[in-house]
């Protein structure tokens, strides 16, 4: 077993990945077609074979292939607006420096980040623009995309953008806008970038531009965030609320919040426990948290180092330690809706996520949904179905 991303650069990245395709397609595939036939082997007695397979694939994609070679996709980052038929896009101004004060501020000094211009998608769901008359009084979803901070895009071309579509397919939304928020990295595939809270504050200029550079009142949007980007969600909703009527000009909470799949513990003290979901679901989920995740979260904390994703309630509305308990509070939280599949290793996590929320705003406004065997962010699978729809349309009611 190779270190991670010992393929990272070239020519082995290319190398590697011919090797992949040809040994995936000749082997891999035909084995783990012949092993989704008897439903007695299969992870889930109610899985097909199609999604026995899906899942197979997508595991060894996530957690091998990218786990050596880093991302595998071209898809833009925060450097770039990429538009293109039916793709529509703005540069997102930076907030000012003094809407950022308190604990994020002296994390933001301490990581050398500062708000600077990111790009949005906009996501239409009938044929009128963002210019429509009637478009500053729509409902309108902010979303941010999953990824685990360190890959994926909130373009229309990459992997999560399903994810969006299908809200706005099956719930009253017609408009939503995606943020092309920074994604986190160290070694070995770069020097330290975009640490927290580079996110959260990329985060929060998206939000702010909504209202006050768009005039779309706070009662009027949804966040929305998927695996990492509920992580960015509910961080950025905290800053909202403990911020609320402190600093001037910064815009009230929205009106309801939507975490499906989310991570909320970035460093789980019950992961190995024998009964945790991280342990009884290792085998029917994606996700491959012996390497990448290790990555990932050094990627994220950075110079702040992993205690911060131990005692900040920031970054693990979901912790267990005690320091991190001391400072916690939903209050003042909006209405919000907890999605997590039961063959989902954060499973638990969505849980005591739950569980905090409804003590601390009442169970009236807060909305759990659990979908009993599905995998992590299976709302951005299009083949995982019935589950997504029956997702999408308990948040429908919901709403």
């Amino acid at each position: 077993m190779f270190p991670p991303y010992t393929f990272s650069s070239q020519p082995w990245k290319a190398l590697y990945l011919t090797y992949q395709v040809i040994s995936t397609v000749i082997v891999r595939v035909p084995v783990w077609f012949l092993l989704a036939l008897p439903p007695g082997l299969r992870q889930r007695k109610s899985w097909t074979v199609q999604r026995e397979f899906m899942v197979r694939l997508l595991r060894h994609m996530v957690g091998q292939i990218e786990g050596q070679v880093g991302k595998i996709s071209n898809a833009p980052d925060h450097t770039q607006l990429v538009l293109g038929k039916d793709v529509e896009g703005i540069w997102i101004p930076p907030i000012p420096e003094a809407l950022v004060q308190g604990e994020i501020a002296s994390l933001a000094i301490a990581a050398e980040v500062k708000p600077i211009k990111i790009p949005g998608y906009w996501y239409h769901s009938d044929k009128k623009g963002i210019e429509s008359d009637e478009f500053d009084s729509q409902k309108i979803l902010l979303c941010f995309h999953s990824g685990g901070y360190i890959s994926l895009s909130a373009h229309p071309s990459d992997v999560p953008a399903p994810a969006v579509e299908g809200l706005l397919q099956n719930t009253p939304f017609k408009r939503a806008l995606s943020v092309e928020y920074r994604l986190s990295s160290t070694t070995p595939l770069t020097t330290p970038t975009n640490p927290f809270p580079a996110a959260l504050l990329d985060g929060l200029s998206s939000y702010v531009h909504l209202v006050e550079g768009m005039g779309i009142s706070p009662d009027n949007i949804v966040i929305c965030g998927h695996s990492a980007g509920a992580n960015l969600s509910l961080a950025l909703v905290r800053y909202l609320v403990e911020n609320k009527g402190n600093i001037p000009g910064l815009p009230l909470p929205p009106a309801a919040l939507i975490l499906l799949s989310p991570w909320s513990d970035l460093l789980d003290q019950e992961a190995s426990r024998p009964d945790s979901s991280f342990k009884a679901n290792a085998s029917s989920d994606f996700i491959n948290f012996s390497d990448k995740p290790s990555f990932a979260q050094q990627a994220f904390t950075g110079v702040h180092g992993l205690g911060l994703a131990l005692f900040n309630r920031y970054v693990s509305p979901a912790g267990l330690h005690p320091k991190l308990l001391s400072t916690l509070s939903f209050k003042g939280f909006p209405r919000t809706f907890v999605n997590v599949g039961g063959a989902d290793i954060l499973h638990d996590q969505g849980v005591r996520l739950k569980e905090r929320l409804v003590k601390d705003i009442g169970i009236e406004n807060v909305r759990f949904y659990r979908a009993p065997d599905a995998i992590h962010d299976y709302t951005a699978l299009p083949w995982h179905e019935p589950e997504r729809s029956d997702t999408y349309r308990a948040i429908a009611e919901w709403l």
